[in-house]
């Protein structure tokens, strides 16, 4: 008996220990930090796209010589320049090292919205550990992509809808100018919250507000050249739907190949099919989102609350953006962190499967990248079978998210009755 009792002593004094905020934020420190040394020093060149690609991009603006999404059309939203300019505050020697302190400084400023001051909730703080696990499990990637900006920026925004729309629309806009994904936040703000005509009104005005700054800079269609560019890429070979083509390849199927394409600096599938399949997935996409519109629709509609609709929501618009593009890119992983931390925040038990689900996505990509990149470039049938399995993951993330979403909606009034509310804890 003394024996299961100094177990079960020394069981609570470690609960105890992780659960206050000493234990966050040293948890906090220390993942960044690693991160921050794998962008650095680790194999496979992680922190290349920033360092050349979006410095370059940088100094041709700071010597005057050419405004990406300005003088010509641009592969990203124009709001994605400021940090990519900011990076450059204490020198290009430093880039890479301004890059990853700007990134981390604004995770550390939403990491504590997510805990708050208040007494720190049990929900709260699962998320805030899931989140750092997440980022630990993904890797460098977590910080190294221009995603890195938009992705706390959405989690604060996700973490204030619920009692300050109009602040989260302000935050979900600029991510969507930045990254166009969180658009997808803003949709489902608009169809789960009962203030959507204060959401339309704040990001419609700041978005006509952004493209006229742009515009008097002189940006022209440029600054919508995004949606342009992107609809010119090739099926990516890490493109959920690029698995049938690579495993044509480790088949030995001579026709199908892999390619660098040197005006979108990615690797993408040539052979029978792949340019008809990556034109595909845009109508695809449309019909997804649709879907997942409708059946919150209907959800919202029949009383759902909030709190159990948005999270689910959120879910299900990311991973339709994810299951349906031609690109694929590694770093699409961190989109899945918004709406997950938010699943936690309101329903923390319900919400385990995808958070499991969504752990296992980014164990599998960080092993994928940025380390033994070369194997999926050669087409390895052991990398091929792990874009797979991610693949499945993120189809039984939907298909949670869907079912979730219908479940909530299938009684009419029922959710009304009992409110979900977020746990108390003051940002």
């Amino acid at each position: 008996m003394a024996e299961a009792d100094m177990r079960a002593a020394s069981v609570a004094g470690v609960t105890h220990a992780l659960s206050g905020r000493a234990a966050l934020w040293t948890g906090f420190a220390l993942v960044h930090l690693a991160l921050v040394w794998l962008n650095l020093a680790a194999p496979g060149y992680p922190l290349g796209d920033v360092t050349g690609v979006y410095r370059v991009w940088a100094e041709n603006a700071a010597n005057g010589w050419l405004r990406m999404g300005i003088d010509m059309p641009w592969v990203y939203p124009i709001l994605a320049f400021a940090p990519m300019s900011a990076a450059l505050a204490f020198g290009s020697a430093l880039y890479g090292e301004t890059w990853l302190t700007i990134v981390t400084l604004l995770d550390a400023i939403v990491f504590a919205i997510l805990i708050g001051r208040a007494r720190l909730s049990r929900p709260r703080r699962l998320a805030a550990w899931w989140w750092l696990g997440f980022l630990a499990l993904l890797g460098p990637i977590a910080l190294g992509r221009i995603d890195a900006i938009t992705v706390p920026i959405a989690i604060a925004g996700l973490l204030w809808a619920a009692g300050r729309p109009r602040v989260a629309a302000v935050l979900l806009t600029i991510g969507a100018w930045v990254k166009v994904w969180p658009a997808a936040l803003v949709a489902a703000l608009v169809i789960a919250s009962r203030k959507r005509g204060d959401v339309v009104n704040v990001a419609a005005a700041l978005s006509v507000g952004i493209l006229g700054v742009s515009l008097v800079a002189g940006s022209g269609l440029n600054a919508v050249g995004f949606i342009a560019e992107q609809a010119d890429r090739g099926l990516q070979i890490e493109a959920p739907i690029a698995v049938g083509w690579l495993w044509q390849i480790v088949g030995g199927v001579k026709s199908v190949t892999i390619e660098y394409d040197r005006e979108i600096l990615t690797f993408q599938i040539e052979g029978p099919g792949a340019d008809a399949a990556a034109a595909l997935t845009t109508p695809i996409m449309a019909i997804g989102v649709l879907a997942v519109v409708l059946i919150g629709i209907r959800a919202a509609r029949r009383g759902t609350a909030f709190g159990v609709l948005m999270p689910s929501l959120a879910l299900s618009f990311v991973v339709v953006l994810m299951l349906a593009n031609k690109v694929g890119s590694p770093q699409f992983v961190t989109w899945l962190a918004a709406p997950v931390v938010l699943g936690l925040v309101y329903r923390p038990a319900r919400f385990s499967v995808p958070a499991i689900l969504v752990a296992a996505v980014a164990l599998f990509t960080h092993i994928i990248y940025p380390y033994w990149y070369g194997w999926l470039l050669v087409a390895n049938p052991a990398f091929v079978f792990l874009l797979t399995v991610k693949a499945g993951l993120l189809i039984a993330l939907l298909a949670w998210g869907i079912t979730a979403m219908w479940q909530a909606g299938g009684r009419r009034g029922t959710s009304t009755r009992s409110r979900v509310t977020p746990p108390v804890s003051r940002p």
